[in-house]
């Protein structure tokens, strides 16, 4: 793997010590649990002591789930929409309208989260723009708003747009223009443009650098409102790493005060929103009765029980309603993935851990005698449902899955093997090391290569001969996981008792301070995303539908590690994010107006 390390030096096994730690509910540090279960012998009384992660318990409960309703279905909401989505098409095809009102409206429907409606149009609308000479009329214009929107929205979409396109905006130093700073919102836009950059591409980094100095002091003098909430919120996270459907949750919000906002736009955001939500909320039931009838959260009581969690990871990954079913399969595979890693991680001793491992790469069910009463229904659901998801696509493609799908499932427990044997060592592998098991370990290949089965038709064999080598979009994606993951949770990880994170590694490597570490970890994630911009543009055996999953795991992973471990510590931004996605429906700005 090509990640720039520094020089390695002798590495000092790491001791163990039963600290005070911090569960992953965010309780009190307390002296972590253990538990005594499980008596291994008939002729001695002898038991297996375990550890307890102190894990919250869920918040979501099944009935509550079970309850969800909305009113924003029916043929009335259906013909409404469609109404609304017939006026907007108008707008593309008004003659009238400039190529820059055209991009801003594109750009405009992709915030709102509308832009799935209409792909033939944007499409048509951007290869006119891409072919037109100098890359269309506004960089003709020297307008930087126009070209930085002109330029972010064509490679989003794939098209090569070449770098050198802000150098009319340079002086004769070779330097971004100061006067360049008055314009906030061409800067603003630039900044934005910035992160859609390749390995190498200077140019593009010295606009990020240039318009992230210049956007901070905006901040401090604070002069436009809505300019300013603009600005922060990119500051923050920048458009093209945060997830989708909260973005177009906030956005509407945010759109609804604008002196330009447009009404129907409006409106049909607001509808559509509502009416997504709703087919989310008969998802969720469906997954709910699901993970009931397996009975993990009754029989399993050591694991995390976060169904409404990985809910939210299946839509920020896939949100749109037509794929539903892609929704709820993602939704199992992460809840066992998160089961089976606790197994790993705190519950299991080191020689039932390599009897699991066995199994699960054998995916043979007269194996299971040799397990212990948890790891069989353990293995039993994951058998079970992994070879349902391999039928169903040997019913509908006449393909079958299913080698694919238990080697990923075979190679995750094997990263999670080896993590454990390092934990029961003391070892503190190298930070390159800890990497070249981690980016497995994380989990991204098991849910990417299932997600590739979900969405693909027709399936390849170029592509499954990628799919073999872990292709480059898994493995960006998947260290994008990895590193935002180890940011939000590897303290307090490591107080629980687990092997050191990426951060630890690097600083017991080359002695940095944390603070240092964490800062090289994020340079590194930033890289990894240069590298999966590069893959998008580049010639693939994929669907697009699949890589923009793969760019939808990575940014989803940044939005639920960003306050720290949001699918540990679920009380906190995680409820309020999954409040306003799959509860409370957005307010319609019609209603509003007839109230006031």
């Amino acid at each position: 793997m090509a990640l720039h390390l520094l020089p390695s030096v002798h590495m000092l096994p790491l001791k163990r010590s039963m600290a005070l730690v911090t569960s992953r509910s965010g309780n009190v540090s307390r002296p972590f649990q253990c538990m005594a279960t499980e008596k291994i012998s008939s002729n001695y009384n002898i038991t297996t002591v375990r550890r307890s992660a102190n894990y919250q318990p869920p918040i979501w409960h099944y009935d509550y789930i079970q309850s969800l309703a909305s009113e924003y279905v029916g043929e009335s909401c259906t013909r409404r929409l469609d109404k609304l989505k017939g006026e907007v098409r108008m707008m593309f095809h008004d003659k009238e309208v400039d190529p820059l009102e055209q991009l801003e409206l594109i750009d405009i429907l992709q915030r709102l989260g509308l832009s799935y409606h209409f792909e033939d149009e944007i499409r048509r609308i951007l290869e006119g723009v891409y072919m037109n000479t100098n890359h269309g009329v506004c960089n003709k214009e020297k307008n930087l708003y126009a070209t930085a929107l002109e330029f972010r929205l064509l490679r989003q979409h794939g098209y090569s747009v070449p770098q050198e396109i802000f150098n009319s905006f340079k002086n004769e130093t070779g330097n971004f223009k100061e006067s360049l700073r008055d314009d906030t919102k061409g800067m603003l836009c630039m900044y934005e443009a910035s992160f859609l950059l390749i390995e190498g591409e200077s140019i593009l980094e010295e606009a990020r650098d240039f318009t992230t100095r210049q956007l901070k002091e905006y901040i401090k003098q604070n002069k436009d409102q809505n300019l300013s909430i603009m600005v922060s919120h990119a500051l923050e996270i920048p458009l093209h790493w945060r997830m989708l459907r909260l973005e177009a949750r906030w956005f509407i919000d945010v759109y609804r005060s604008r002196k330009d906002m447009n009404p129907t736009l409006l409106e049909l955001a607001e509808l559509d929103f509502n009416m997504v939500q709703a087919a989310h909320q008969e998802d969720l039931k469906q997954v709910s009765r699901w993970w009931r009838s397996i009975g993990f959260g009754e029989k399993l009581t050591f694991a995390r029980d976060r169904l409404m969690e990985h809910f939210l990871w299946a839509v920020g990954i896939i949100f749109q309603p037509q794929f539903g079913y892609c929704r709820r399969m993602l939704v199992k595979v992460l809840a066992l993935i998160t089961t089976i890693d606790d197994v790993y991680d705190v519950y299991g001793t080191l020689e039932e851990l390599e009897l699991f491992t066995d199994v699960v790469e054998r995916w043979d069910t007269n194996a299971m005698d040799q397990l212990p009463y948890y790891m069989k229904i353990c293995f039993l659901a994951l058998h079970n449902s992994i070879n349902e998801m391999a039928f169903d696509t040997l019913k509908e493609q006449e393909f079958h899955s299913i080698q694919y799908l238990k080697k990923a499932w075979a190679s995750l427990c094997k990263s999670y093997l080896l993590e454990a044997k390092w934990y029961y060592s003391g070892y503190t592998p190298s930070f390159q090391e800890y990497i070249e098991n981690a980016w497995v370990s994380i989990s991204a290949p098991v849910v990417l290569v299932h997600a590739y089965f979900l969405v693909t038709n027709p399936i390849t064999n170029e592509a499954l001969d990628c799919l073999e080598d872990h292709p480059n979009i898994i493995r960006w994606s998947s260290m994008i996981l990895r590193l935002a993951d180890d940011l939000g949770t590897s303290k307090d990880e490591l107080e629980r008792g687990d092997v050191p994170k990426s951060i630890q590694c690097y600083m017991n490597e080359t002695g940095a301070t944390e603070e240092d570490a964490r800062k090289y970890v994020r340079s590194l994630i930033s890289n990894m995303w240069k590298k999966i911009n590069e893959e998008r543009a580049a010639d693939s055996p994929f669907s697009q539908t699949f890589i923009e999953i793969a760019m939808n795991l990575g940014r989803m992973a940044q939005c639920m590690y960003q306050y720290g471990d949001g699918h540990g510590v679920v009380d906190r931004e995680t409820k309020k994010r999954i409040l306003s996605l799959f509860i409370h429906p957005v307010p319609l700005h019609r209603d509003q107006l007839v109230k006031t």
